[in-house]
């Protein structure tokens, strides 16, 4: 049979790309190396985080399944970072693993025009550039309009525990040992990586009175716009906090050179945001201490994952580390960490489509690109599997800017900047982070999702209804004027903020600091749901900064609407930079925009260019 679309890899990545070709009418399979894996967590029992959190929101927004299924499967909802301004909250969840593993596999099996086999994949099926299809291991060639590889940690994965190092996935299943060495072979540059997993903990071993209870949020709050129910405070599950101490401290120390890393095996590079615990005895051996959370995996057994204690030391010395943590003195190991080794490709040979620049109708997504965590891997699937989808209906690419979702930012810094470690998606790589927030996820990108075919009329209605509510009642608070009788200023004087000489509007007291709408509506009352209050709240208390952040942003999509011709030659360009030409030349840049986030290319540069294109009439 001849599929559309092939999508390689039943991860994160994998899941989004296949539901996002299938529900948009192509026929397509998804080829995995085992079936019971799909959708599986190998290492953090959550989805979300900073930054992450926006990401699933935006994955919604799009037609994502991500913040549905976590809707789903979820122990545990918490808002972070509540006390600090509305740019950087970001909904963390911590989810069962098996129901979230359980709820997408019965997600996909149902789904129409999606078919699922259980097969490695060794090659690619090549005709002049283009791809037409795969060859499996087992010899069986199938063909398809376009490919996408979402292969996660498996491109040659090998585990890593002390000085032992052995061939495998993460649950010791059979690597892809076969199309790593294909891909470099048809001209792909091969970057080596790695990541690890921490112990996990039997329940019933642990003192927790020697710990702090993490909770989540007391309100409802889903990840999904369209989940019609959230997880009751009453049910969710906590999470508990410990830190590590002189004694375990000393341990590592002692045991350094047994590690993986330390003891001179890793041939991969790690996680720079998210080290193991001897790398972060090693590189802040001024920390007393560091944090570390006990977080519960599912409701089906009696695990707990010990965040932030990531290690590849041998078993023995994981047993001592683990007995030295307070409330862990007894506690029995049921899963042992470890670190794991993969191929990468230079995420530079890709477009900002997630086509690779070497072969056509190829497509790559997730940590085959040089990233880490499952909410970058389910953005780019979803980018990869809308913009396959695409390209075969000779549409448009869909390219998010920068100012638009964090998974344009994403993407944008994989295929401008590349990567040398695996890349964690950070609020602060987002310069426009006040525009890219929780709470608007949707007013950013439903109406993308709409109009490529993932989102249907009846979602769209009620979104274009809750549009029309936010304009609604931002119109009522800014007609609505307070004048300064002795009655308003008696309510004022309650609300501890200053009197009033002149008439006001609601909308400018909104403004205040410390003025809430609950304040507002205690002048008046408003008949909306509080997703539409708070929308308001925030747009009208950071007017002023969303206006400036507003404004930076058009200034940068002038450049980013300056197209660069693909067959530019930038040698026969006077006065560049000898290191922006190769720059250049090497990332080919669609827009002005991308050159200049290109790290070598200097603004000198850019304006030399655009002068060029000028002249060529561009």
């Amino acid at each position: 049979m001849k599929y559309d679309v092939i999508v390689v890899g039943g991860g994160h990545a994998g899941i989004e790309a296949s539901l996002a070709c299938a529900r948009l009418n192509h026929k397509t399979l998804l080829v995995t190396g085992n079936i019971d894996n799909i959708a599986d967590m190998p290492c953090n029992p959550s989805i979300g985080g900073p930054a992450k959190g926006i990401v699933v929101r935006e994955i919604d927004a799009l037609g994502g399944e991500m913040a549905k299924n976590t809707d789903k499967s979820s122990l545990q909802m918490k808002m972070l970072n509540t006390k600090k301004g509305p740019a950087v909250w970001a909904l963390r969840a911590q989810v069962d693993k098996v129901i979230y593993k359980k709820e997408m596999l019965k997600t996909l099996k149902n789904q129409k025009n999606l078919d699922i086999k259980e097969a490695l994949v060794k090659e690619l099926l090549i005709n002049n550039n283009k791809v037409e299809g795969v060859l499996l291991e087992n010899g069986e060639k199938i063909l398809s309009k376009a490919v996408i590889l979402t292969t996660g940690t498996y491109l040659k994965g090998a585990i890593l525990v002390g000085d032992t190092k052995k061939s495998g996935g993460p649950h010791g299943e059979k690597a892809s040992n076969y199309l790593s060495p294909f891909l470099k072979k048809i001209g792909f540059n091969i970057l080596r990586l790695k990541t690890g997993t921490p112990p996990r903990i039997e329940k019933n071993s642990v003192d927790f009175t020697k710990m702090q209870e993490e909770k989540g949020s007391s309100e409802d709050i889903t990840f999904s716009y369209d989940s019609k129910t959230a997880l009751a405070y009453k049910y969710q599950l906590p999470c508990y906090l410990i830190y590590t101490n002189d004694k375990t401290h000393k341990i590592i120390q002692q045991h350094l050179n047994e590690s993986s890393m330390y003891g001179g095996y890793v041939e991969g590079v790690g996680p720079r945001y998210c080290p193991s615990i001897e790398d972060k005895i090693v590189r802040f051996s001024d920390k007393e201490r560091h944090q570390l959370f006990l977080e519960p995996e599912s409701l089906y057994y009696d695990e707990l994952y010990l965040q932030g204690f990531s290690t590849s030391m041998p078993y023995k010395v994981q047993e001592e580390m683990v007995h030295s943590l307070e409330g862990l003195e007894h506690a029995k190991i049921l899963k042992y960490a470890y670190a794991i080794e993969y191929d990468a490709i230079d995420s530079k040979q890709i477009k900002p489509t997630l086509e690779t620049k070497i072969i056509e109708n190829l497509y790559t997504a997730g940590q085959i690109n040089g990233t880490s965590g499952y909410e970058e891997a389910a953005g780019q699937g979803l980018i990869a599997g809308i913009n396959a989808s695409l390209k075969l209906e000779n549409k448009e690419p869909l390219i998010l800017k920068r100012n638009e979702a964090y998974i344009g930012v994403l993407i944008d810094d994989l295929v401008t900047k590349g990567v040398k470690d695996p890349y964690r998606l950070l609020t602060s790589r987002a310069e426009y982070r006040l525009l890219l927030r929780d709470d608007n996820a949707d007013l950013r990108l439903r109406e993308y999702g709409h109009q490529i075919g993932l989102i249907n009329d009846e979602v769209y209605e009620k979104f274009l209804i809750k549009k029309k509510q936010i304009a609604e009642l931002t119109n009522i608070l800014k007609e609505t004027k307070l004048t300064p009788t002795k009655e308003t200023n008696e309510k004022l004087k309650e609300l501890d903020t200053a009197l009033l000489k002149d008439s006001i509007t609601l909308y400018d007291l909104l403004k205040r600091p410390k003025i809430t709408m609950k304040d507002i509506e205690k002048i008046k009352p408003l008949n909306y749901c509080s997703e539409i209050k708070k929308e308001v709240e925030i747009n009208a208390s950071y007017e002023g900064y969303i206006k400036k952040a507003t404004t930076a942003a058009l200034k940068m999509l002038d450049e980013e609407n300056k197209k660069i011709p693909t067959d530019i030659n930038y040698k026969e360009i006077p006065n560049i930079a000898s290191e922006a030409i190769e720059k250049l030349e090497e990332i080919r840049p669609l827009t002005l925009g991308q050159a200049r986030r290109i790290s070598g290319v200097n603004p000198s540069d850019i304006e030399i260019i655009s002068v060029y294109l000028k002249k060529r009439g561009n």
